[in-house]
C-alpha cells in the first residue's frame, strides 16, 4: 500500500493543496493535518507533491512513480544517483481505461516483465462500484506511456471497501505476486494486506489472495496499508504504512516471515514514525526499497513543515536485526 506541482507560495495555494489531499483520503476518514513542525526537518529529494513513491530500478537509471497531481494521472520521476532527480511534465499513464474515473489515481507499483516490457499497478475509482480498486496498464518504456484496454478493474472486492496500495514481489522460486490492501477504512471493514499470485504476464490473477497482516498495534490506528514485500537473507519482510495519511500520526511499520505468505511477526514499534525520527520525518510512509548501484534505498514521502504537499525522500539503508534502517 506516496513532485509536479510547483512550489508553494501564497497561503490559500497551501489551503488549496490541503483541500485536495483530504480529497484523496476517498472513503477515508483522514483529519485535518497536525503535529509539530521540526527545525530539522529532513531534505527532500523531490520538493513538491510526489506521495506514495514505486520504485523501479532499470539499468543505470531509477524511476519513481507517484500518485495523481491534478494535471496528471500518474507522476513519473528518474534519477542516476538517488539525490538529483528529474519529474517528467508527461503523464505516465494518459488514459484511464474505461471502467476507471478519473481524479483518484493512487500509489502506482511498477514491475520489469521476463518479456521485456513493463507493467504499472495502479488504483483509481471503479465507476461501477464507486470504489476504489486496482488496474493494470502495459508500456514499453519504464517512463510510459502505460496503457490498459481492461473493460474491468484486476482487484475490486467490493464487499470489503475495494482495494488499494499495489505493489509486486516474487517468491525464492521466481513467482510474482501482487501485493494489496483491501480499502476497509473505508466503511467499518478491517484492513488487510494480501498476497496474490499474479500469471507470468502480469495481465491477470493466477490464484486466490493469502491474508498476511490486519491492524493490531495501538499506533496503526485504524488501518494498514502501503504494502511492500523484499526478501532479505532467508526472510521475507513487509514494509507497511499505518495510521492517518494526513498528519503526522503516518508511521511506516515492518513485519517478517520466512514464507512469502506467512506467518509474518511485526515488529512492535514502527520502523519510521516522526517522533521516532526527532521529528526529521512527519508522518512518513507510502515506502518503497530497491537495490541500485549495490546500495539498498528507500523512498517514501513525508509532508512539509506547513503540512501542505508531502515530498519524496531516497535514503539509503543498513539492516539492523533482520529490518532496514536509514543510515542517514
Amino acid at each position: 500500500m506516496t513532485a509536479r506541482r510547483r512550489m508553494l507560495g501564497a497561503a490559500t495555494a497551501a489551503a488549496g493543496l490541503l483541500a485536495l489531499a483530504a480529497a484523496l483520503a476517498g472513503c477515508s476518514s483522514g483529519s485535518a493535518p497536525s503535529g509539530e513542525p521540526s527545525s530539522s526537518i529532513a531534505p527532500f529529494q523531490i520538493d513538491s507533491d510526489f506521495p506514495d513513491p514505486g520504485a523501479l530500478v532499470v539499468g543505470d537509471r531509477v524511476y519513481a512513480y507517484a500518485t495523481n497531481t491534478p494535471a496528471v494521472n500518474v507522476q513519473v520521476a528518474s534519477s542516476t544517483d538517488m539525490k538529483h532527480w528529474t519529474v517528467s511534465d508527461q503523464d505516465a499513464l494518459p488514459q484511464l481505461p474505461s471502467w476507471a474515473l478519473p481524479g483518484k489515481t493512487w500509489a502506482p507499483g511498477p514491475a520489469e516483465l521476463a518479456d521485456g516490457r513493463f507493467a504499472l499497478y495502479f488504483t483509481a475509482s471503479d465507476a461501477a462500484s464507486k470504489f476504489q480498486c486496482i488496474g493494470v496498464a502495459f508500456s514499453d518504456k519504464p517512463e510510459g506511456p502505460f496503457t490498459s484496454t481492461a473493460d474491468k478493474p484486476l482487484v475490486c472486492p467490493v464487499d470489503e471497501g475495494g482495494a488499494i496500495d499495489a505493489s509486486v514481489t516474487a517468491d525464492a522460486d521466481g513467482q510474482r505476486y501482487l501485493v494489496w490492501k483491501n480499502d476497509g477504512n473505508c466503511c467499518g471493514y478491517d484492513t488487510w494486506i494480501s498476497a496474490q499470485p499474479l500469471s507470468a504476464d502480469g495481465a491477470s490473477l493466477a490464484g486466490e489472495p493469502t491474508r498476511l497482516i490486519k491492524q493490531t498495534e495501538s499506533w496503526e490506528g485504524k488501518l494498514v496499508e502501503a504494502p511492500v514485500i523484499v526478501r532479505h537473507g532467508d526472510e521475507y519482510v513487509l514494509l507497511y504504512s499505518a495510521n492517518d495519511y494526513a498528519n503526522s500520526s503516518y508511521v511506516t511499520g515492518a513485519a517478517t516471515a520466512k514464507s512469502l505468505l506467512g506467518p509474518y511477526t511485526k515488529s512492535k514499534q514502527p520502523l519510521l514514525s516522526t517522533p521516532g525520527t526527532k521529528g526529521r520525518y512527519l508522518g512518513p510512509g507510502g515506502e518503497d526499497l530497491v537495490t541500485f548501484q549495490g546500495k539498498d534505498w528507500m523512498l517514501f514521502h513525508s509532508w512539509d513543515e506547513a503540512f501542505a504537499y508531502r515530498g519524496m525522500h531516497a535514503v539509503p539503508v543498513t539492516w539492523k536485526n533482520g529490518l532496514p534502517e536509514l543510515a542517514s
